[in-house]
């Protein structure tokens, strides 16, 4: 698969690392082309440096791995390249105070879709820190960090599906576009609780053969 990513930073680095060891043909877009340059001699296994533009005429999927507010800017001076494309977005729009920055209006992936009609938007890769995408495998107690996927396009969510796994990770659906504000909201609640609390954020669900309740014959144990 061709992957042009939109971004030198963290996020950049971890998830394209995975898919350039996977096999996939990546290119590490920059507005400073030595950053891009550095970044794609890190990862290695053939990623080449470009323009934000070239990767993203380039990839069949094209990370955003660009913060909220500017990210949207970027995708709209590049919507012409990324018609047709699979868009991914990981951003988290988490202010100070931990406040969820898009609260009352459309989600950080919906600014993205308003940017960029003609690509396809998916939600993923946004729940944790960078730390724990470069983890390889992301694996905790022998299980694999699990990745909600949300999106509009079967194609689209097909191939973002191959890439979480390509992480090491288990993909699971997420729901359509529509909710990847909820997404968003998650990770403004985790990032509260983890880094404002010191609490386990994984602590306040159930396992999931206690979603619906412990079931009547152990509701008094």
């Amino acid at each position: 698969m061709r992957i042009g990513v939109l971004g030198t930073g963290n996020m950049a680095d971890a998830l394209a690392t995975h898919w350039a060891r996977a096999g996939h043909e990546v290119t590490i877009g920059g507005r400073d082309a030595h950053k891009a340059e550095r970044l794609a001699r890190r990862i290695g296994h053939d990623a080449k440096p470009a323009t934000l533009r070239t990767a993203a005429e380039s990839g069949q999927v094209v990370l955003a791995a660009l913060p909220f507010g500017p990210g949207a800017e970027v995708v709209r001076e590049l919507r012409a390249a990324l018609d047709g494309k699979v868009l991914l977005d990981c951003s988290n729009p988490v202010g100070p105070g931990f406040r969820l920055l898009t609260e009352g209006g459309p989600s950080a992936a919906r600014q993205l879709a308003t940017a960029a009609p003609g690509a396809h938007v998916v939600k993923a890769f946004n729940l944790c820190h960078e730390d724990v995408w470069r983890m390889r495998p992301p694996v905790f107690d022998g299980r694999p960090l699990a990745v909600p996927v949300c999106g509009d396009d079967q194609a689209a969510l097909a191939r973002v599906r191959e890439l979480v796994r390509d992480a090491g990770c288990d993909p699971i659906a997420g729901g359509g576009l529509e909710r990847a504000g909820l997404l968003e909201a998650t990770a403004a609640l985790f990032i509260a609780l983890w880094v404002g609390e010191g609490a386990d954020a994984q602590a306040i669900a159930p396992p999931l053969a206690f979603a619906a309740g412990p079931g009547p014959d152990r509701a008094e144990e």
